[in-house]
């Protein structure tokens, strides 16, 4: 039965289709549906817009507000007119954070123990944001806020982001209404690997001097106009999740030039020039220690003064590289404070400016000019391994390189902290935070203790939206953050965040009410309390002595309160980085049965294309028919991948061993069938023939493509992404073919027998046995 309403005769006529319609917003609409309930009524948001900019592996000294050099006029001017957070936590890694940041929830709690590229079946390892788990986007959106997301999500598990899976964990379902970035924790910003448009992969091949920051801020300032455009006042939370400043480090030229010959005086001097600066600008108390340079085994830094010339050279344009792009993010910053501000908005928004983690050691002691070489991390892999392939130093930060620093700067980065992202020591764990809301916050520092958990209750508090009660009929988990806003309208207010665990990876940490108890893990050694030291960073914040000896009573106090905290939020059992982490749910196999793919196909996705070439033997056939030239299939990018081509009448294979380019001779054209095999071989290598059945070549023997290369997934009929071979690119762009290509088909073959997957099911049958 249709809904009738009385007739009012002081109200028009609805018009004859109208009655029943949810959608329609009239006043009589509005009467009809306030009088009925369960009817929706259109909620009207009466809070300030916000605004969060969350950078990737920023250590704490990189920005002008906390120390840095580097050119941040943008961030300087928020820090001038609002709060600076001295001593913020977060967990020591991407994906930990991010899922704590946006649910008020502990990361392992949240399914995030770990960044989503593994898969070992422990509860804090889903992987997938809990149905239970509000976002932050979700409550606002309940309250009537627009929602906007922009850049790195990485709160979907790697084996979930191809286009036929449960998106449950994607951003749309998360509670954002719009969304452009990428799904994993890292791309190149010269050439994203693959690019999401809301709910669908974004298949576009990027222009000349494409640089993947701009185009993400030229989005979300469209976002902002359009919502303007067709609503004047309705409020709006942008999340932007930057992919710099985490590896492969690019930038563009322009921004480069800038920082010409400004690191040759090294990471020594450059360290204490920042902490310098940090006293100064009273960001720690006075009598706080500079630690000496990093010196624990696998984490040391030598002396500048003791490199060589060429190691000076070089490592000095690594870190020109970064602080590039790191301008460019300030830019970024910048063009949304102006967007605000021409709409009038800027003193009614909350931006907050912060980072996920501390800066990143992955590039070694010397760093790395072929990042998915320096990558991998696979057990067996031999010592011999190139992990640097030499390239010319013009051509670093550029498209034709996939650089990363040495440690050195990381530690430069994370002045005046210990270690580096990964480590439960504050290098790893604190980072800057501003927050900018002149109307209000008034401006200053705060040194109170805050966590990362403590965002999404912060900022719905100062919004008024309260937290959903209910996420899909299910009754939301209890947070664990708790509001920061007593402490950021009063310098004098006591933190009301106390206590804190921490683990990844096997190191762990407890903070309670100034004190302070870590680990330095070492992966296969025993969790005992041996490992524990222990530290009073209220005096002492960049934990340079132990005190575990004067102060045993406190140790075993802090180290009986992680085991418990470990026990309520799902920790155990510990993971660093054994045989488990290679495990994968066996659903996931069916990612590594044949396919054919079809011109016209996006670009697959990484993972799902990996799965079809990684540690076994492999066959490519491409049927064409007729005369053509361009490519037929290719698979990977400047890091590392293959592409096979026809060209004069001929097939030709190019390899491209992380920057080490490997290409075959000409082979004929035969009857219609090019066909790439690939043989696995001893210590991770590949040898290939290309036939075409009218000839062959061979390549080979070449190091395989393992961890996370080839990083750009496989196209067909062209070379879209970031190119394999860079002279084929110059002279012929992505190539397209331009005769008839009916299909690509792949067959995987068998696994090598030093696939960590085999060797993790091996590992799990012997433990069940056990058990």
């Amino acid at each position: 039965m249709t809904p009738s309403l009385p007739a009012d005769p002081n109200e028009p006529a609805l018009p004859p289709n109208a009655r029943g319609y949810e959608g329609f917003t009239g006043r009589v609409g509005r009467v009809f549906a306030e009088s009925r309930p369960g009817w929706p009524v259109e909620r009207r948001a009466k809070g300030p817009n916000i605004v969060v900019v969350l950078v990737d592996d920023l250590g704490y000294a990189d920005i002008g507000p906390f120390g840095g050099e580097i050119a941040t006029p943008a961030l300087d001017a928020l820090a001038a007119g609002g709060l600076r957070l001295t001593n913020y936590h977060t967990t020591p890694l991407c994906s930990p954070s991010r899922a704590a940041l946006l649910t008020g929830l502990n990361p392992h709690r949240a399914g995030f123990a770990f960044p989503a590229n593994s898969d070992p079946g422990y509860p804090a390892y889903s992987f997938q944001l809990p149905d239970n788990a509000p976002s932050l986007a979700e409550s606002l959106r309940a309250a009537g806020y627009a929602t906007f997301a922009i850049g790195k999500w990485h709160l979907s598990r790697d084996a979930a982001s191809h286009d036929a899976a449960d998106r449950s964990s994607w951003p749309l379902q998360r509670g954002f209404d719009r969304y452009f970035g990428s799904l994993e924790g890292l791309t190149n910003l010269h050439h994203p690997h693959r690019l999401v448009w809301d709910n669908s992969p974004y298949d576009g091949d990027f222009p000349e001097g494409y640089y993947l920051t701009d185009d993400l801020t030229d989005r979300a300032t469209r976002m902002i106009d359009t919502l303007r455009a067709n609503d004047p006042d309705k409020p709006f939370f942008l999340y932007f999740a930057h992919h710099a400043m985490h590896g492969p480090l690019g930038a563009k030229d322009s921004d480069l030039q800038r920082y010409r010959g400004r690191y040759a005086e090294g990471w020594d001097a450059i360290r204490e020039k920042r902490f310098a600066k940090q006293l100064a600008e009273g960001l720690f108390p006075a009598g706080t220690v500079l630690p000496p340079r990093n010196s624990e085994p696998g984490k040391d830094v030598p002396p500048w003064d003791e490199l060589s010339v060429e190691q000076q050279e070089l490592f000095a344009r690594y870190m020109e590289v970064y602080a590039a792009s790191l301008d460019n993010v300030d830019q970024s910053v910048g063009r949304i404070v102006e967007t605000l501000r021409k709409h009038g908005e800027l003193d009614n928004t909350i931006i907050v400016f912060t980072s996920d983690n501390g800066a990143t050691a992955e590039g070694g002691p010397e760093g790395t000019r072929s990042y998915f070489s320096q990558f991998v991390h696979v057990p067996g892999v031999p010592s011999t391994w190139e992990r640097d392939v030499a390239r010319e130093l013009d051509l670093l930060g550029g498209p034709q390189t996939t650089i990363h620093y040495p440690r050195g700067w990381a530690q430069a980065s994370n002045t005046p902290f210990r270690l580096y992202k990964f480590d439960t020591y504050a290098g790893g764990v604190r980072t800057p935070f501003i927050v900018h809301w002149p109307a209000g916050l008034d401006a200053g520092l705060r040194h109170q203790y805050v966590y990362v958990t403590d965002v999404t209750p912060t900022l719905l508090e100062l919004a008024g939206v309260s937290r959903l009660d209910a996420r899909h009929g299910v009754a939301s988990a209890e947070e664990d953050g708790v509001s920061a806003v007593p402490v950021l309208r009063d310098s004098a207010a006591e933190s009301p965040h106390t206590t804190q665990y921490t683990e990844t990876g096997g190191n762990r940490g407890y903070y309670a009410d100034g004190w302070k108890i870590v680990t330095r893990h070492v992966p296969g050694k025993p969790y005992d309390d041996s490992e524990w030291e222990l530290y009073h960073v209220a005096t002492d914040p960049t934990e340079t002595t132990n005190v575990a000896a004067e102060h045993p009573e406190k140790l075993a106090e802090l180290a009986a309160a992680w085991e418990s905290a470990a026990w309520n939020n799902t920790v155990f059992p510990l993971n660093d980085y054994g045989p488990a982490n290679n495990l994968r749910r066996p659903a996931d196999d069916r990612l590594e049965q044949p396919v054919t793919l079809y011109p016209g196909t996006p670009l697959l996705e990484r993972y799902r294309s990996a799965q079809l070439v990684q540690f076994r033997d492999f066959v490519v056939e491409a049927a064409v028919d007729g005369d053509g030239r361009g490519v037929l299939f290719a698979h990977g990018d400047q890091g590392g991948g293959y592409v096979v081509y026809v060209e004069d009448g001929a097939a030709h294979l190019s390899y491209n061993a992380y920057g080490v380019v490997h290409r075959s001779g000409a082979v004929p054209l035969g009857e219609g069938l090019v066909r790439l095999s690939a043989k696995a071989l001893p210590d991770f290598q590949w040898s290939f023939v290309l036939d075409t059945g009218a000839g062959s070549a061979e390549v080979g023997p070449v190091a395989q493509l393992i961890g996370l290369a080839p990083f750009t997934g496989i196209s067909v009929g062209a070379d879209r992404g970031g190119p394999v071979d860079w002279d084929l690119h110059e002279r012929a762009g992505t190539f397209p073919y331009s005769g008839t290509l009916r299909h690509v088909r792949y067959e995987p073959g068998p696994q090598a027998d030093y696939d960590p997957k085999l060797i993790a099911r091996l590992w799990a049958e012997a433990e069940r046995v056990y058990d």
